[in-house]
């Protein structure tokens, strides 16, 4: 898909069915496995990423003994950051401490973006009447699609943690 000059990498982020732990497959938009995620055995949820060769990339890491749901994020063996959830009545918060962007969200927590500054990084939203978790994201530059990947990631563990 093309937006403007720049070409928007979309991809469907789909948990699988019956896994103990989270998995998830996201695909491109010619249905191709991009990545696959797998959930591993931790206190909270790890998550980590491979590509579509078996490659690890990175993984997100589930702070433990925590009011709200917080996680590391990783690119291969280095922490780039976190993201939190913070207390709001009336809609989703998520606190981004990485590369400056922020998390927006609507109140019913179906739609997301991330924002560096006044450019749009992201934008997730969440498919409806599917058996599992779906989200179709899309994101502006390539260099970006990791860590996009990771920010969604979180926040559907945030929300599995909260009961949503």
């Amino acid at each position: 898909m093309r937006k403007g000059s720049a070409a928007v990498t979309e991809l469907l982020f789909k948990q699988r069915m019956f896994s103990w732990f989270d998995s998830y497959d996201i695909y491109d938009v010619n249905g191709e496995t991009r990545f696959v995620v797998r959930g591993r055995p931790a206190w909270g949820h790890k998550l980590e990423i491979y590509d579509r060769n078996d490659r690890y990339l990175g993984k997100i890491q589930q702070e433990v003994l925590t009011f709200l749901p917080r996680f590391d994020l990783y690119v291969g063996a280095v922490c780039i950051g976190q993201i939190k959830k913070e207390f709001t009545l009336f809609r989703p918060s998520f606190v981004l401490d990485c590369n400056g962007w922020q998390v927006q969200g609507d109140w019913l927590e179906w739609e997301y973006e991330v924002m560096d500054g006044d450019r749009r990084v992201m934008r997730a939203s969440k498919e409806l009447l599917h058996w599992t978790d779906t989200y179709a994201i899309q994101v502006v530059r390539e260099e970006d699609v990791l860590l996009s990947l990771m920010i969604v990631l979180a926040i559907d563990a945030a929300k599995c943690s909260a009961g949503d």
